[in-house]
Order: C-alpha cells, then structure tokens, then sequence
C-alpha cells in the first residue's frame, strides 16, 4: 500500500455507462496503482475538468454525485483519460474531440474503449488523437499499455519546463548587470 501514496502515482480520469465496466476498469486501474476517478457521462468528466462550461443544457443539470469538491484539486493532476465509445448523451469520440480542442487538456492522453469491433471508428478516434483504442473486456494486459503514455506525458512536460528554463538562463547571461565587462576596442595580437 506504500505504493499508493507515492508521488509518481497517475491520476486516470474514467468514463463509462455502464456500471460494471466502469468498476471493471476502475479495478484494474487501481491494481495497477494508478489514482482513479469514475464517472458515468461525457457530460460529468467536463465538469469534473472544468470545461462545462459546453455542455449540453439538459446535461447540465444532472447531478455529479461522484464528483465531489474535493476531488476539484485533482482536476489539474489528470494524466490520463480513459472513456467508453459508445454513451448516451456524448459519445466518448465526441468527448475526444473537446478535450482536444482544449488548450488545457490536448495534450492529455485519451484512450478509447468499446465491445465493438468497427475498422473506421478506431481509425476515427487514432486519427483524431486517441492513444489506443481498447476493445472490451478491457484487460490487465490492456492497461500495462497506458504506462508509455503516461511517461510520454511526463517526458513533454519536463522538456517544456526544462526548455523555459533554458530560456530564463539565457536570459540571465544576456542581461548587462549579469554579465563580464566587454571590451569593445580589443585588438587581437
């Protein structure tokens, strides 16, 4: 269990209709130590991320009993979204879609799971910047394929914040008070 309280666990954000293979995939991902919120609808994981703001009217007004506020600190720490295809209401491709064009969210993975098996649909939901597309039953073996994406994630936020830093070093070495007197009117012998 010591496991579990690491700093290194990800945080999957779930979304599936149906009960038993949200808790299904929920198990898993928990066996697996990976952090884990559930909800039923697109409607609810756009709430749960803070893009709500559109949603559908008559999603809107559902309840968001497994969202609590203070699951609202973990909003930011999700590094993963993993949601069922076909949902009433939003589809999980439709979900794709917005969390892609979010500039908050595009660069979180998002893999999509569905018990059938259509050619097209998967290679809509790949094309369109799904990270793998999971048949049902989803499987153990199925989720020690999220690893990669998880620290592919990782990898491009350390390089963004080791690229600003770079930046703010350069910047350091080329303001005047922090650098070596230059002596303009050398002559090279």
């Amino acid at each position: 269990m010591g496991n579990m309280a690491t700093q290194t666990q990800f945080h999957v954000l779930a979304i599936d209709d149906s009960l038993i293979d949200r808790k299904l995939i929920e198990r898993l991902l928990k066996t697996s130590s990976y952090q884990v919120t559930a909800v039923d609808s697109g409607s609810k994981a756009l709430e749960f991320l803070g893009l709500n703001g559109e949603n559908e009217d008559e999603e809107r007004n559902s309840s968001v009993e497994s969202v609590s506020a203070a699951d609202e600190d973990h909003q930011v720490g999700v590094n993963l979204i993993i949601t069922d295809y076909c949902m009433p209401g939003m589809t999980g491709y439709d979900l794709l879609r917005k969390i892609k064009q979010s500039s908050s969210f595009k660069d979180i993975p998002v893999v999509i799971m569905s018990s059938e098996n259509i050619p097209s649909r998967i290679n809509r939901c790949l094309e369109d910047g799904a990270e793998e597309f999971f048949l049902k039953p989803v499987k153990l073996s199925d989720v020690n394929k999220l690893r990669p994406h998880l620290m592919k994630g990782i990898t491009t936020k350390n390089e963004m914040q080791s690229n600003t830093n770079k930046r703010k070093g350069s910047e350091e070495i080329q303001s005047p008070d922090r650098t070596r007197p230059r002596y303009n009117e050398l002559e090279v012998v």
